[in-house]
Formats: structure tokens, C-alpha cells, sequence
């Protein structure tokens, strides 16, 4: 079975999640490498692409992860939701030291993952997370080799939200707002 990060019961609607309440993981710092095993985690492989949007469930507000935040990742040993390092930047939420020991054992670069090698543990897994229906693996790639992605950085997605705001006031989305006169 893969280990489980990130499955709080704030993030679903059924209680007993795999790692309990977030509240009780938030952390006043993280990790020493805290930026390098986000970057880790933002390098995972997305095993489904959810079409959702979400918000921080500890502040309210949207985060540079919102969209597809329930989406499942993993690095053949590990699995965790797409917005995961979210929280951890964040948030600083506590992280297994098995999974930081992995993790830098791997000197923070993620691994291809093996199909036929991970497939069981995929199929173990994915019932407990709630995705029974995504059973059996469905990959027939031997070696799936990470793929880099363009993730926006905490500052970025700030930053666009804060703009956003500011031509959005008061959430009034009805309508554009007119230009101001120079």
C-alpha cells in the first residue's frame, strides 16, 4: 500500500480520513528543505486530473492549487492530493519522517514511476482515498518519466489573486468593470 499524505477530514465530506484533522498537523515552521520537498511534491505524477476548484480549508481563500485540488498524485510509494503542498508551504504541516527520509534519500528529485511495480499498490490504495471506481491501473506505459510542469509559486498566485481582487470588488462578478480615466 502507498503511504498517505494529505487525506485530512476537513478535505472531504465523510469524517475518519486517512490522516486525521489538518488542524491537529499545522506546524509554526516547517522543514529545514521545506521549499525543496514542495518542489518534490509539486513534481509528483497526477494519476487523475479532477475538474474542481477548492479553497484553503484552514483561511477560506482560493491558492495557487485550487483548481483540480483533489486531484491524486504520487511517487510510486507515496500518494497525496494535488494541493498537498499547498498546506505544507503554508501551513507547514507536519510531514511523516519516513516521507521526509524518502524523500531526500532521493536528494528531492522525482522518480519514473514503474508501472507494473506500482499498479498493485495503486490498486490497494485508491479504495481507501475514496476512488474505488479508478480501479484497476489503468496505464499500460512501463515507465512513466516525471514530466515537468509550469507550477506557479506562493508569491505568483498571491499576487494575480490580490489583482484579481482588486478588479473584482466586493466578489461582484456580474458584470466587467469599467476602465478608470487616466
Amino acid at each position: 500500500m502507498l503511504g498517505l499524505l494529505g487525506f485530512y477530514d476537513e478535505l472531504d465530506n465523510r469524517p475518519g480520513r486517512p490522516n486525521g484533522s489538518i488542524h491537529d498537523a499545522v506546524q509554526p515552521v516547517g522543514e529545514p528543505d521545506e521549499a525543496e520537498l514542495v518542489a518534490y511534491l509539486d513534481a509528483g505524477h497526477v494519476l487523475i486530473d479532477v475538474m474542481e476548484a477548492g479553497h484553503d480549508v484552514l483561511t477560506g481563500v482560493a491558492h495557487r492549487r485550487s483548481p483540480g485540488c483533489s486531484s491524486p498524485v504520487t511517487d510510486g510509494t507515496w500518494l497525496w492530493r494535488l494541493d498537498f503542498p499547498h498546506y505544507v508551504e503554508t501551513h507547514h504541516v507536519l510531514l511523516p519522517e519516513a516521507f521526509v527520509q524518502h524523500v531526500r534519500g532521493l536528494n528531492h528529485q522525482m522518480p519514473a514511476l514503474i508501472g507494473a511495480q506500482f499498479a498493485p499498490h495503486y490498486n490497494e490504495t485508491m479504495p481507501l482515498i475514496g476512488w474505488a471506481s479508478a480501479v484497476p491501473w489503468p496505464l499500460t506505459e512501463a515507465v512513466l518519466e516525471p514530466v515537468p510542469r509550469a507550477v506557479t509559486v506562493k508569491a505568483e498566485s498571491d499576487a494575480a489573486m490580490l489583482a484579481q481582487e482588486r478588479n473584482r470588488p466586493h466578489a461582484n462578478w456580474t458584470k466587467p468593470r469599467k476602465p478608470r480615466r487616466g
